[in-house]
């Protein structure tokens, strides 16, 4: 309604001031009359203020073809514009009779000898609006001006309606002065009718003459020193007697006491649809929606001769005939004005909860009634002109919050005012309604095109004669084509009923039916066409026809329009009709009784005698009798299908022969009818036939809809967004799939690409997010020849397809089903819409204000029951209390010590698993529901949720609150120091009862909220820390002692279950979307950040572009940020070594200078935290190639790691520094330094049990100790710790960090010989692994897999071919090309495999692999282990080639294998597991190369799995090679 400083509606206002609202006091203040029109006069001023430029402003906004939007745009501006004039003119005491269009009508009653100081009064009003208000710039543009008259004398009015509605009119010569004046006025000009300038006091008015005895055009008021206007003011505000008493209101007539009799005197001139929403209690903001519906104006004008009294009754009944015709027909009398000549009635269609899919068939045929009626009925008429529009309009509640009114406002409401002048005497509609309509062409004319001020393109107008029969039938067509080029996808079984039935009527000459059932758009015309290929391959006759709605009130219809198709006498010229009829009819039919078809063919056969003496019911008889006998001589020569679409429009005497036909002769019928429409008695005993099956048509499958999508695109592969955005509108419906693809491509959204199938490295993150996307899309096989081009598509990066508005079509089918539930099931939805797909009860209920709870448990089980809204999980029962109530309000007041406990609290109580949460059944009312609200009010609902979520967007109660980016409140620093205001600062209360509970702005978290909370909970879990640990063994009974704990306050981390993966799907998510609609870009950007980090810790998948190989991006990002950061990382080697030499001593001196307060400065430590992981990455990155130049980079960063660490104040960082310099330095083979940080690790872990985050931090320490005792050989221990740390990271719910601990306990278990344990522990990898496609997790657990091939005791895990597949597939993706430790392990066992089969040219190409792979491997576990088996690989080459190779080859690849264990023992000394093994290997190639007897207990132990494994390979190459012999 209002915005600024308006006048503010009370929250709660009674029912009679709510319609008080609506109407002026001329009827909230009349006396109560008869139900007969009763004149009443009186003196008084009116004054009328016609907004030019408005329908020009409308026509400037059509043009820009986004029509629903311009609208709410346009409806905006009128009421932000209007609101002031009415509020004006209240104050000056004038009641606002109505706002109709772009005119404002107000009156002032008073005595006749009070007129001339009220004139002066109005006067002066009018001269405050033009000065204040006479040009209004908009930004199309287009300005908006004010054209004023006044005019004065006897004013009649009189009440027009019956006992259910009224409706008040004035009337009177200077009702048509005041419309004069305004004709006459230009532009910011007030013009008085000449009575008015006779009555006032013409000394104190500068006018201008315009014409003589007609009107004068007022300049100023002279206003000199003796003449006091504020006393003046005070003098006619005595004569007005309604005038405001209070300043809190404009309005007594707001401030009236309950009523019971007044309100229902009220209730009679607002319209249904608006009086339910008053009485179910909702907000007016809540009322106005973004709506199509059908404009009718009916137009009447009479004799200047008709007495007014006689013309009232004229009106009277004119208003009693519309009223009834057009609410029989679903639609409303909005309103009812007078003009000049006569009076005009708006009535409306489709307002909400009064919607119909027909209602343009419908307003044409009332239309038509209603213009036969008045030329009939009502004396005096002159001339009566209807116009009927349709087309999107704004429908609500435009004005000020004292007196506004109920109206439609749009392109298409002015339209249907020009063409009423524009083709008078007529019933006219647009184009629009036309083709809407359904109805014959043969039932319209079109107009010829005339030229309508200020719209510039009406389009093509027509005229409606009338539902007249036209000589002429039905046309035998199809709506639907079948597709050469696509398949009909998923209707098998709909298929086969017909094949069925097809077989029936061949083989038992019976009369069959089959009769597909579906609704709207779910592919009942394609499988028609298809039937109808399917039958004209088999040799069938086809009679196609596709009904319409208006066929069914037409006698025999559906049968005269096929046995035209029958005899082909439906397209051929009338003049030849009957020679053509009379050929197929000669020798079946008797010549004397062909003239029985004359009125059915339109023929002119000579009339018989023995036809003239036959009844009518003998004559329909007759005719009934005379088909059936052509038509079964006509199935013996070739069988007939009867094809019929839409055959709930067949009429009753169809029905009834086609049942008759159906016992009698072996025809074929198929039909196909509409879900839910209501069948006629025929019908339905033609469906209780035995001959007759009824088929309910399917939904399309998921992957059909989109294969169908891809072939609308013109595609073979589509991405994940669009995916989602289909399924979820589309509802497995192929028009809505098809409608939807079309209306993509038409708003320019897809972008399309050449099909390619390179997986090249990417450098740039553009391409990084369109790789990962390519990794989800689906793809179909294409059809297509090979030298034809394959397209994929993508999302425009701009594009966000949540927000995209539906199609025209789909939001009408949409909104046709919401108007079929009831008023209060409306509200519901369209609120939950705005907040989102899924919500929970206690948000929905926030934006309800003065929904009891259990009105809204009664609303959603209704709902619930008709399947429009479904539970998330289907066990789940509504709660009936609040689990979360009005966070919003008392958050706020709570101090901020209290603050972050309490908001913990309430997360708990709303994220229980799932309570309360549904989401909507239809998704496509969804769509729908949100896009009825107007902008503002959108806005509006957006950020009153993003209020009351935002109290709620941090972590949980378990992990003790706080950002997901660590420190991130910190960082960003408070917004409420920032010069910049916030759109919700400046949201001003306009009434609404959604804005009075908020008393903050919207904006992201203070560091203060959590701060005090976190540091107490610090000192309190500080107390229970031991001194530090020193060994493993005190660190792990530490770890069982506190995990051991059970009493409720001290075991705060395991007795409370993680809630925030349901905090990132319920508040996170949503709020980002909320805060964007409401254009606070600053505030999305953090939750989007705060939600992409909730979203990685709970995938336990940080590093993105790492993980998906894109080593480059990942090393030149990493860099960025630091850049950002403040902590930048050199390019070259001398930049390595300076930057060395600064971290080494300076960096240390300035750290040794920091200042002890732990809470100097928070950004600080945010930026340190951020430096932290960046350093963590960058030296991984580099250390997965084992050069110099890389070891120098990854050196320096994890020196800088380690400075950053200990200047953070936080000893969980500290310690996971400390683990992953651990980790770096075993890699690099750095054994001192590797220990020593470990050691580190432990002593500070003794503060790490606070938080959940330190509770990470003791899982990792856990799982590098566990690394750490494999890496040096005490297997039992690592076994143990590593089932610890499992233990951890799933209470974590952390499966990366689970991933990393299930191979330590797989090498461990390995080496110990464990092979039951080691196959338990890729079970739980593979439940890993395989959710996520984690490639390189599925190589680790490959690479275990082929280990236990080769040396498991015959255990499988998988099969040697399905290891196989995998690395092919993927060896070649970057993700596995940068982890060379890894496939260096995985491409020499597959070597050792193919070994032993014999396979030698198998053997030499992967051993190949691992020879280019193992000078990059360094010293980790993985590299150890795969450079452990390349050296097997070399031994068993040398121990199993043939001695007539052996002499050839073995010189050079003796020396070459003994340098590779030099660099074994050399590189890997931190993994010392492997040295006794690789030792017993050299010194069996020491004894190879001496030639001595390869003895396999000279090499290894006989019970290893090496031993075995070489000596089946050994008798494997001797059986090849006596084969060879």
């Amino acid at each position: 309604m209002t915005t600024g400083g308006r006048e503010v509606a009370p929250p709660l206002w009674p029912v009679e001031a709510r319609l008080a609202a609506l109407l002026p006091d001329l009827v909230v203040f009349r006396k109560p009359w008869g139900s007969k029109p009763e004149l009443a006069t009186a003196q008084g001023v009116l004054l009328g203020v016609h907004v030019t430029g408005f329908t020009a402003l409308m026509d400037r906004l059509s043009l820009t073809c986004q029509l629903e939007h311009d609208i709410d745009k346009l409806a905006h501006i009128f009421s932000y514009y209007i609101s002031d004039i009415v509020e004006h003119v209240l104050c000056f005491g004038g009641d606002i009779l109505n706002i109709t269009g772009n005119v404002l009508l107000a009156l002032w009653t008073v005595k006749q000898n009070q007129l001339s100081d009220i004139i002066t009064l109005v006067a002066k009003c009018s001269l405050e609006i033009q000065e204040k208000f006479g040009i209004y710039h908009t930004r199309e543009g287009q300005d908006l001006q004010l054209k004023i008259g006044l005019s004065a004398g006897r004013i009649s009015q009189v009440i027009v309606g019956d006992e259910q509605r009224q409706y008040l009119l004035v009337i009177g010569r200077d009702v048509d002065d005041v419309q004069l004046a305004q004709r006459l006025a230009q532009a910011n000009e007030i013009v008085l009718s000449w009575n008015c300038w006779k009555l006032c006091e013409q000394y104190m008015f500068e006018v201008e003459i315009m014409r003589e005895d007609e009107a004068v055009k007022l300049r100023d008021l002279h206003i000199i020193d003796r003449f006091d206007f504020d006393e003046h003011f005070d003098k006619c505000l005595n004569y007005l007697p309604h005038y405001r008493t209070s300043a809190e209101t404009l309005r007594t007539a707001l401030e009236l006491d309950p009523d019971s009799a007044l309100e229902q005197t009220l209730r009679k001139h607002i319209m249904t649809n608006l009086l339910k929403k008053i009485d179910e209690g909702q907000p007016m903001e809540y009322v106005s929606e973004l709506r199509t519906v059908t404009t009718v104006l009916i137009s009447i004008e009479f004799h200047k001769t008709a007495w007014i009294l006689h013309l009232c009754r004229l009106i009277q009944e004119a208003a009693l005939y519309i009223s009834t015709v057009i609410e029989k027909a679903g639609g409303q009398l909005s309103r009812i004005f007078m003009f000049e000549k006569g009076c005009m009635f708006l009535c409306v269609f489709g307002l909400p909860g009064h919607k119909n899919p027909d209602e343009c068939a419908r307003a044409l045929d009332s239309s038509f009634r209603i213009f036969s009626f008045c030329w009939e009925n009502l004396n005096e008429t002159k001339l009566v002109s209807i116009s009927i529009t349709n087309g999107p309009v704004f429908c609500g509640v435009v004005g000020a919050v004292a007196r506004h009114e109920y109206t439609v406002i749009g392109p298409k409401v002015s339209l249907v005012a020009r063409m009423v002048t524009a083709y008078p005497g007529l019933v006219s509609c647009d184009e629009v309604t036309y083709l809407r309509s359904m109805l014959p062409a043969y039932n319209f004319k079109k107009l010829p095109e005339k030229i309508m001020k200020n719209i510039s393109n009406p389009g093509t107008m027509y005229e409606y004669l009338g539902q007249s029969r036209c000589v002429m039938f039905g046309k035998r067509h199809l709506p639907r084509e079948r597709n050469k080029s696509h398949p009909l996808l998923d209707r098998e079984k709909e298929l086969e009923a017909f094949k069925v039935a097809h077989q029936g009527c061949l083989h038992q000459k019976k009369g069959q039916a089959v009769l597909y059932e579906g609704g709207k758009g779910c592919g009942k015309s394609q499988l028609l066409a298809e039937i109808n290929f399917l039958a004209q391959k088999e040799g069938y006759r086809v009679l196609p026809l596709k009904l319409k709605e208006a066929d069914s009130k037409q006698y025999f219809y559906a049968i005269q329009t096929l046995m035209a198709i029958f005899f082909e006498i439906d397209t051929c010229p009338a003049y030849y009709r009957q020679e053509c009829l009379h050929q197929q009819l000669h020798g079946i039919v008797q010549e004397p009784l062909h003239c029985l078809f004359n009125d059915l063919f339109f023929v002119k056969f000579p009339i018989s005698f023995k036809v003239s003496h036959m009844d009518d019911l003998a004559r329909q008889k007759k005719v009934k009798s005379c088909f059936i006998q052509v038509l079964r001589k006509a199935v013996r020569k070739i069988p007939l299908i009867f094809l019929i679409d839409e055959a709930m429009y067949i009429d009753a005497a169809s029905w009834a022969f086609l049942g008759e036909l159906l016992s009698r002769v072996p025809i074929l019928m198929v039909m196909t009818l509409t879900t839910a429409y209501t069948l006629c008695v025929g019908a339905q005993n033609f469906l209780q036939s035995p001959q007759a099956v009824l088929v309910p048509i399917s939904k399309l499958a998921a992957t059909s809809l989109l294969r169908l999508a891809c072939w609308e695109l013109g595609v073979v592969s589509i991405p994940q967004e669009l995916q989602s955005y289909l399924l979820r509108r589309c509802f497995r419906n192929p028009l809505y799939c098809e409608i939807l693809c079309q209306d993509l491509l038409s708003k320019d959204i897809l972008l399309f690409h050449d099909l390619q199938k390179e997986d090249k490295e990417n450098t740039k993150w553009e391409t990084l997010s369109a790789k990962a996307m390519k990794s989800t899309m689906y793809s179909i096989i294409p059809t297509s020849c090979d030298d034809q081009k394959l397209y994929v598509c993508t999302v425009r990066d701009d594009v966000n397809l949540d927000t995209v508005l539906l199609p025209l079509l789909l939001k009408e089918i949409a909104v046709n089903q919401l108007d079929q539930l009831s008023s209060e099931e409306q509200l519901l939805l369209k609120c939950a819409a705005v907040i989102g797909h899924s919500f929970h009860v206690d948000l929905l209920q926030h934006l309800l204000p003065g929904w009891a709870r259990n009105k809204l448990l009664q609303v959603l089980r209704a709902l619930v029951d008709v399947h429009v809204l479904q539970c998330l999980n289907e066990n789940q029962e509504i709660p009936a209390e609040p689990l979360l109530a009005h966070s919003s309000v008392n958050i706020i007041d709570q101090t901020t010590e209290e603050k972050p406990a309490s908001l913990l609290r309430l997360q708990e109580q709303l994220f229980l698993p799932q309570a309360g949460m549904l989401e909507f059944g239809v998704p496509l009312l969804r769509e729908a529901a949100w896009e009825l609200w107007p902008k503002e009010q959108q806005i509006a609902l957006h950020l009153e949720c993003a209020c009351f979520l935002q109290e709620l967007a941090c972590r949980c109660g378990s992990c003790h609150g706080g950002d997901f980016v660590p420190f991130h409140r910190f960082a960003v620093g408070s917004t409420k120091s920032s010069s910049r205001t916030s759109r919700f600062c400046t949201y001003k209360d306009t009434g609404s009862v959604l804005t009075h509970a908020i008393t903050g702005k919207l904006q992201p978290p203070f560091p203060q909220d959590s701060l005090q909370f976190q540091e107490k909970t610090f000192r309190s879990w500080e107390a229970l820390s031991s001194d530090p640990c020193r060994t493993e063994e005190e660190f792990l009974d530490q770890v069982n002692r506190k995990l051991a704990w059970t009493s409720p306050e001290e075991d705060l981390l395991t007795t409370k279950p993680c809630h925030c993966e349901e905090i990132l799907k319920l508040v996170l998510s949503p709020l980002t979307q909320h805060c964007l609609v409401t254009g606070e870009t600053t505030c999305a950007f953090y939750y989007l950040l705060e939600a992409a980090a909730a979203a990685l810790d709970l995938s336990d998948n940080y590093l993105v572009c790492f993980k998906m190989g894109q080593i480059t991006l990942a090393k030149k990002l990493a860099r960025e940020a630091l850049r950002l950061l403040k902590r930048h990382f050199p390019w070259t080697w001398f930049g390595v070594f300076f930057k060395t030499f600064l971290e080494k001593y300076w960096f240390s001196c300035s750290v040794s200078r920091r200042p002890d307060s732990p809470i100097e400065s928070k950004k600080k430590l945010a930026i340190l935290q951020q430096q932290v992981h960046c350093l963590s990455l960058l030296w991984q990155l580099y250390s997965l190639e084992a050069t110099a130049n890389n070891l120098r980079f990854a050196c320096l960063a994890a020196l800088m790691q380690k400075n950053s660490a200990e200047a953070f104040a936080n000893e969980v960082q500290v310690v996971s520094s400390y683990v992953d310099l651990s980790q770096f330095s075993q890699n690099v083979g750095d054994r001192d330094k590797w220990l020593q940080c470990e050691r580190m690790a432990i002593q500070k872990s003794s503060l790490c049990w606070f938080s959940r985050e330190g509770l990470l931090a003791m899982a990792q320490l856990m799982q590098s100790l566990a690394y750490t005792k494999l890496c040096l050989g005490h297997l039992d221990f690592s076994i143990k710790l590593g089932f610890q740390a499992l233990e951890i990271c799933r209470y974590l719910r952390k499966p990366t960090l689970e991933k990393l601990v299930l191979s330590v306990l797989f090498r461990s278990a390995f080496l110990k010989k464990k092979f039951d344990l080691c196959v338990h522990v890729l079970e739980n990898q593979w439940a890993l692994t395989s959710k996520t496609h984690d490639v390189l997790g599925l190589a680790c657990f490959y690479s275990a897999c082929l280990d236990l091939l080769l040396y498991g005791e015959g255990l499988l895990c998988r099969s040697f071919d399905e290891c196989l597949n995998f690395i092919q597939h993927y060896e070649h993706s970057c993700v596995l090309t940068s982890q060379s430790n890894i496939m260096l392990g995985v491409q020499s066992s597959l070597a050792m495999w193919f070994a032993q089969d014999s396979q030698w040219h198998l053997f030499v190409h992967h051993f190949s692999k691992a020879c280019q792979l193992v000078k990059r491997t360094n010293a980790s576990l993985f590299g150890s282990h795969g450079f452990v088996r390349f050296l097997e690989c070399h031994v068993l080459m040398l121990q199993s080639m043939p001695e007539c190779f052996f002499t050839r080859i073995y010189p050079k690849n003796h020396n070459q294998t003994l340098k590779y264990f030099k660099e074994f023992f050399s590189r890997c000394v931190t993994c010392p597991v492997y040295h006794q093994w690789v030792s017993e290997l050299k010194a069996s190639v020491m004894r190879c190369g001496k030639r001595e007897p390869m003895s396999l207990t000279n090499i290894i132990p006989v019970d290893t799995g090496f031993a075995r494994f070489r000596e089946k390979g050994n008798s494997c190459w001797k059986t090849t090679l006596t084969k060879e012999i």
